[in-house]
């Protein structure tokens, strides 16, 4: 007899997963089934669980393709029942490709292709339903949206869309996602959500559209480089009844929300002073060192630097100072944006080719808050004070490489209905942050025409 194993939560159970496990059962003789208990789940960066682990198993169970099933609840879990069972052929789905290869010594591995074209047979569930999600533009993070995708429950990245075809077919082929180079209305007919991950001076456009055609829209930023346009986008998505969400990671953090929460609470005395640095030494080549229009240092990481500001000294500053250094063709590799409040100032420095400690400093009239590099990122931070020997330290759960994942979650969140009020990263903070890049966009064309 010829056994096979494999592994998943299985929540909010869908047609992916039924032909995942039927191409499982075709492998061998006998299937065996872990479905991952929900502590385990969260242990391995699972987010927005759904449904106890007694309907997933039934869900599985009910497919007829399963033999036998069995929980996983532990870390090195698989190798114990590889070995206990006898195992010949252990295999998952293709975006785990490489992920267990160390488990080939123990028996075959492979790796099963996504069912592609999924959409309009997804299954929906009662209380939540699976996000359909396309994907606009296959540049470098869409990669790494559809990896982190894989940690969310309740979301199915069905398709992608790139008028570029070279880009658009290496896209399809990598990832067995259908992906479109024209025809832009239809590759929106059959999602609920985007993700917009295109060019910076294509957000807006590919958001609008999505919006008018009562899609929700989640876009990397600059979501646009003007305050009313930004205005207007959030008000087309409240008329059209859409969730609009610009994708700033750190605001979704754990342990950013526990920083702004401390820094709130009256610890360190009333905020007087904010300093945000982000800087990075590009590659050559990449968007941030050559774009002179719609890139460069503060495009890229500036509004990291405006977030924490705005968040805990609010949007209505009394004035904003913005000094840049400026690289080949006017690209800025460094700027420095100043604010200037009633009792209060701060500042926000982004890099691109110059390279700074990236803290976040948070001062008060009782102490200040300390986050070390990369503190938009943030997995702990210091509350010191003027007793240096007295040092508060905090420290919150992280998962994943770069947060993308609680970004995601909270726009799934949003878009079912279930994540509440918005306070993470408001409509207002983002308009306000279009604002500050529209005074940056006009003094850095007017550099660039000078040097004409």
């Amino acid at each position: 007899m010829k056994k096979v194993i494999t592994y998943g939560s299985f929540d909010l159970f869908h047609e992916g997963h039924y032909q995942l496990l039927k191409r499982a059962k075709e492998l061998g003789d006998h299937l065996i089934v872990g479905v991952t208990t929900e502590h385990y789940d969260l242990m391995r960066g699972k987010l927005n669980l759904v449904d106890p682990i007694r309907v997933r198993m039934e869900n599985v169970w009910n497919t007829g393709f399963a033999d036998e099933i069995i929980v996983e609840d532990h870390e090195g879990q698989k190798v114990e029942d590889i070995q206990r069972y006898g195992i010949d052929v252990f295999t998952l789905g293709s975006d785990w490709a490489g992920r267990y290869d160390y488990l080939k010594k123990y028996c075959e591995v492979i790796y099963l292709p996504r069912t592609a074209g999924i959409s309009s047979s997804l299954l929906r569930d009662e209380r939540q339903k699976i996000v359909r999600i396309g994907i606009i533009g296959t540049g470098r993070i869409a990669p790494r949206f559809l990896k982190e995708t894989s940690f969310v429950s309740g979301i199915e990245v069905v398709n992608a869309y790139n008028p570029e075809e070279e880009s658009a077919r290496s896209f399809e082929e990598k990832y067995q996602i259908k992906t479109w180079t024209d025809h832009f209305e239809s590759f929106l007919e059959e999602v609920d959500a985007v993700y917009v991950a295109s060019p910076n001076e294509t957000h807006s456009e590919y958001v609008r559209k999505s919006v008018l055609s009562g899609k929700h829209v989640l876009c990397e930023k600059p979501m646009t480089f003007t305050y009313n346009e930004a205005a207007e986008l959030y008000d087309l998505a409240k008329e059209n009844r859409v969730t609009l969400m610009e994708g700033i990671r750190t605001a979704y953090l754990p342990g950013f929300l526990q920083l702004l929460s401390v820094a709130r609470s009256g610890i360190i005395g009333e905020i007087c002073d904010i300093e945000a640095t982000f800087t990075r030494i590009g590659l050559p080549g990449t968007r941030e060192m050559t774009d002179e229009k719609y890139s460069g240092a503060f495009l890229e990481y500036g509004s990291y630097g405006m977030l924490p500001i705005f968040k805990l000294l609010g949007k209505d500053y009394e004035d904003v100072r913005i000094e840049s250094v400026y690289g080949k063709k006017g690209i800025d590799t460094f700027t420095k944006v100043q604010f200037r409040y009633k009792n209060a100032l701060a500042t926000a420095k982004a890099g691109a080719g110059v390279k700074s400690e990236g803290e976040l400093i948070i001062a008060g009239t009782k102490g200040y808050i300390l986050v070390k590099s990369p503190w938009w990122l943030t997995r702990g931070f210091d509350v010191r004070y003027e007793d240096p020997g007295k040092i508060d330290h905090f420290e919150s759960s992280f998962l994943g490489d770069d947060g993308l994942r609680y970004e995601i979650a909270e726009f799934i969140s949003k878009v079912n209905g279930t994540g509440g009020n918005d306070y993470k990263l408001t409509a207002g903070e983002s308009i306000a942050m279009a604002d500050v890049v529209e005074k940056f966009m006009e003094k850095r064309k007017a550099y660039q025409a000078a040097l004409a």
